[in-house]
């Protein structure tokens, strides 16, 4: 009986993968993602593969490549991290004070419904328009709109219920201060 040989026969191909992953990132379940990654790849871009083609060399090429991605992505998020740190070293430490009521606004804003604080974080810490994080969340804009301005408006009502007034007070002062 003849066997029949397929195009398109990645499992045949995955020690090969999985060997050549392993000498790239030198551990195992980084290796296990990086063959996943490429064979997600080739799946998608399986009608530019050409049949009389070699199927393992276009598979280790695709392999190689998301190992380059992934080192870029790796340095590119290395580097702002060390460009944050050096921001960060540079800005004055907060004060008791403010480190306290930055809590408080850290807490208020995880308090809120999980749609109004993906919303809200899209646009005002991402810095998205509305129509991208519409897009991103896969919502009508008018839905965005709305979560956003739901989320807004329990914010604006906890800076309302809060004391403006510390209750922090200086101890050991030349008695000038005011409560």
């Amino acid at each position: 009986m003849e066997r029949k040989e397929r195009p398109f026969d990645v499992i045949g191909q995955l020690a090969a993968l999985r060997r050549y992953a392993r000498s790239l990132v030198r551990n195992s379940d980084e290796a296990e993602d990086l063959v996943h990654d490429a064979l997600v790849r080739a799946l998608e871009k399986k009608k530019s593969f050409r049949s009389g083609g070699n199927l393992r060399t276009w598979l280790l090429s695709i392999l190689h490549n998301a190992h380059i991605d992934r080192l870029r992505q790796n340095r590119s998020l290395a580097r702002r991290h060390d460009e944050a740190a050096v921001e960060a070293e540079q800005s004055l430490p907060a004060g008791q004070e403010h480190a306290v009521r930055l809590q408080q606004v850290r807490d208020a804003f995880f308090d809120l419904p999980e749609e109004q604080r993906e919303a809200l974080h899209l646009v005002a810490i991402e810095d998205l328009s509305y129509q991208e994080a519409a897009n991103a969340l896969g919502i009508p804009i008018g839905t965005l709109m709305s979560r956003i301005s739901r989320a807004r408006a329990q914010l604006r009502a906890f800076e309302e219920k809060t004391p403006r007034k510390s209750h922090l007070r200086l101890i050991g002062g030349d008695g000038n201060e005011s409560n």
